[in-house]
């Protein structure tokens, strides 16, 4: 079992970055595709970037050439970093763990993130 705990969360205006952090524990980080998914208010959760043991990538089409997903295993920590940020993008964010071996999922609490003038 992994636990995620996310921080770097907050209001920016339109234009500006974040980057967001997730911090693993309790499982080996190397076992476990991460992704950081968004749900914004009234809608479903929706993936917006994934990275797999290997580096390999995807992203949601709203994100590409914005975001950029990347992963520490030494210290089992997935970051997202944001640019050029939207209103639309204004949603509660949630790192995921899912099992290599098992395909089981794991969350975290979720950050919120605004992007406001």
């Amino acid at each position: 079992q992994v636990q995620l705990v996310e921080s770097g969360g907050g209001l920016v205006q339109p234009g500006g970055s974040l980057r967001l952090s997730c911090a693993a524990s309790g499982s080996i980080f190397s076992h476990y595709t991460m992704g950081w998914y968004r749900q914004a208010p009234g809608k479903q959760r929706d993936l917006v970037a994934r990275i797999r043991r290997g580096d390999q990538t995807n992203y949601a089409d709203p994100v590409k050439g914005r975001f950029t997903i990347s992963r520490d295993n030494a210290n089992n920590t997935v970051y997202l970093q944001m640019n050029w940020l939207k209103p639309e993008d204004t949603a509660v964010y949630y790192c995921n763990a899912q099992s290599i071996l098992t395909s089981k999922n794991y969350w975290g609490q979720g950050t919120q993130v605004t992007v406001s003038s």
